[in-house]
């Protein structure tokens, strides 16, 4: 099927105090989770590295394609952040999305942020999943809080939802499964950005295929291991918008198929080999900790859409703000 530029939004009628209510919500459970009277992130906490990186931009990209920072073929410097999904610093062995964020420096253009508007940096972030378990923001705002206690989720979630609960626990097991490496996994922003005249949701496709077996080394580990070693490299692509029916705006629960909307190669990724035990490689993760990941530091021809990503405005903010996340790099 063709792209087509008649996506829409559908933005319900108190959603913004809604998600500001959410926002407060999440906000009181990361400063519950504070150690010393220091929070961390209120989502994705625990930090498997932290890295120096590059994106190349591709020189063959269609013309629609030409957007913001991929409006050129150039390398830009980048810096990386592998995470474990939950609010707490939970083992590697339990069951969670794992995600990848990127911040790309040496970015012109207005950015979305106030009080950011000027800075030369753009953010994407990803999971390791096409789709969430989620199909509204209350529902994932109610799971996190019945997280909170993994012995009594199940019953929160069946109080809250009633027999509901039944499809979103068979999404959460589809969505989450225990994994050996960070390198070999294909991530996914899987809420769209609007993408110029178009909307799209992107995804990293791993080149990286050597799963290794399980073998209780941590995540972090065996990233470190490999990196040492060998670059680490991802294709960037972009899906785009088709039709509400096939890759619905909203939705976040439905993944795109390749099939009604093929995966446009963008961009590649590369993390070069570095010691991210060295004393530079601890600098690196050091500063990629203190900064902040957002996926509304975009330009306006790459706005995030859809009510996830309208959630995300106000929960990141008062993430942010909780935890004194650092200045943009440049």
């Amino acid at each position: 099927m063709s792209p087509s530029k008649d996506w829409k939004e559908v933005i319900a009628d108190g959603e913004k105090e809604s998600f500001e209510h959410y926002a407060t919500v999440l906000a009181g459970m990361q400063k519950a989770r504070a150690k010393d009277g220091s929070p961390s992130r209120a989502l994705h906490a625990k930090a498997h590295a932290g890295l120096h990186a590059e994106v190349e931009v591709l020189a063959d990209i269609p013309d629609y394609a030409r957007i913001a920072v991929f409006a050129e073929p150039k390398k830009h410097a980048a810096y990386v952040r592998f995470s474990n999904g939950s609010g707490a610093r939970v083992a590697d062995d339990k069951p969670d999305v794992r995600g990848l964020a990127i911040k790309i420096l040496d970015v012109p253009g207005k950015k979305l942020i106030p009080g950011m508007e000027d800075e030369t940096t753009q953010d994407f972030l990803f999971i390791n999943t096409p789709a969430l378990a989620f199909r509204t923001v209350e529902e994932f705002v109610v799971f996190v809080q019945a997280a909170s206690s993994p012995a009594l989720l199940p019953l929160r979630l069946f109080g809250h939802f009633g027999f509901g609960a039944f499809g979103l626990l068979k999404r959460l097991v589809a969505s989450v499964r225990p994994i050996t490496s960070l390198a070999t996994e294909a991530y996914f922003t899987v809420a769209p950005i609007r993408f110029g005249d178009y909307a799209a949701r992107l995804s990293l496709a791993p080149k990286q295929t050597d799963v290794p077996p399980k073998s209780g080394v941590s995540l972090r580990d065996e990233i470190a291991s490999r990196i040492k070693r060998a670059p680490l490299v991802w294709d960037l692509r972009a899906q785009l918008f088709v039709s509400e029916e096939k890759t619905p705006i909203e939705d976040t629960s439905r993944a795109w198929s390749e099939s009604d909307a093929p995966f446009v190669p963008l961009a590649r990724l590369t993390i070069p080999v570095q010691d991210p035990d060295s004393d530079e490689g601890t600098t690196t993760r050091d500063l990629v900790e203190k900064l902040a990941f957002d996926p509304w530091h975009a330009c306006e021809e790459l706005r995030p859409l859809g009510a996830a990503m309208r959630a995300r405005s106000p929960a990141y903010r008062e993430s942010q703000k909780a935890r004194s996340a650092g200045r943009e790099p440049r």
